[in-house]
């Protein structure tokens, strides 16, 4: 028995409407939601931040005002840290994966690099409270080494990715010149994947920037300044945290405070970072 083409047709084309629809729906609810959050801290921080929040210390409990200071300066330290720990590991791993390891041995590298970027990050903090906290107490260093374990991975997978886009025949070019091919991969390969690994490099740092359990069990937090990298530590993310289950309604004013601050500086991050990438791709097209 055949089957009517039109009703087929209508049948597909109505399928397809409505498979639209559907997708259309989730699209504006997914941005909607973004959008909402964003427009209620923007209400609830964008409102409470001030001068004395950027410039000085929070004040004992009971009074009004103070500031974050030194939780801005703590995070600020911490990231630092994390940086130069995670990113120069996860580079040149990432380089050795993508010119250099065979296909078996880069397969388990991969999947044990994907392991490691899927175990919680209160598990990390845990990891770095064992071998750090314990010899040395709650400290600076703590915080880095923790956040600084976490950007590995990212930044393995990411320069791998970036350095396997770069095209063959430039590689080919460089070698039939006569280039070794350690001087191809720093005078060819990395230059022309400079602008997708500092792009990848920042995302991975906005990554890890509001991470708050690593940091409860290594920083641990101060209500001061923290002088040099041994000592315990305020930063964003767990001042955040200790404000908002704190029962004082100023504190509750400055985590908004604080969350508005970290969520810009990640969306800063972010759009720099997809403005690197964007602005080499225009290049490359040029």
């Amino acid at each position: 028995m055949r089957r009517d083409p039109g009703r087929l047709s209508f049948r597909r084309k109505a399928v397809n409407a409505i498979m639209l629809n559907v997708t259309g729906v989730c699209t504006l609810i997914a941005v909607g939601l973004l959008f909402f959050v964003l427009g209620y801290l923007f209400v609830k921080g964008g409102f409470s931040l001030n001068f004395d929040f950027f410039t000085k210390l929070p004040v004992p409990v009971g009074e009004m005002g103070g500031g974050m200071a030194n939780a801005l300066v703590g995070s600020a330290k911490v990231l630092l840290l994390a940086t130069f720990i995670g990113v120069p590991i996860g580079f040149l791993a990432g380089v050795y994966l993508a010119e250099y390891a065979g296909t078996a041995f880069a397969s388990a590298i991969r999947f044990v690099t994907d392991l490691l970027n899927g175990v919680p990050s209160i598990v990390i903090g845990i990891f770095a409270y064992a071998i750090i906290v314990i010899k040395i107490g709650f400290s600076t260093l703590a915080g880095g080494v923790a956040l600084g374990v976490m950007m590995i991975p990212i930044a393995l997978r990411s320069t791998e990715e970036f350095l396997r886009s770069v095209p063959v025949p430039l590689r080919e070019g460089a070698m039939a010149l006569g280039a070794t091919k350690s001087r191809t991969i720093l005078t060819v390969v990395i230059p022309a994947a400079i602008r997708g690994l500092i792009s990848g490099m920042m995302l991975n740092l906005a990554r890890v920037a509001g991470e708050t359990a690593p940091l409860l069990f290594t920083a641990l937090g101060n209500q001061f300044w923290s002088p040099g990298w041994k000592q315990p530590t305020a930063t964003l993310p767990a001042m955040i945290y200790e404000y908002a289950k704190a029962p004082y309604e100023d504190w509750h004013r400055q985590a908004w405070a604080a969350g508005f601050v970290l969520l810009m500086l990640v969306l800063v991050v972010n759009i720099t970072a997809r403005s690197i990438v964007a602005g080499g791709f225009s290049h490359k097209q040029r």
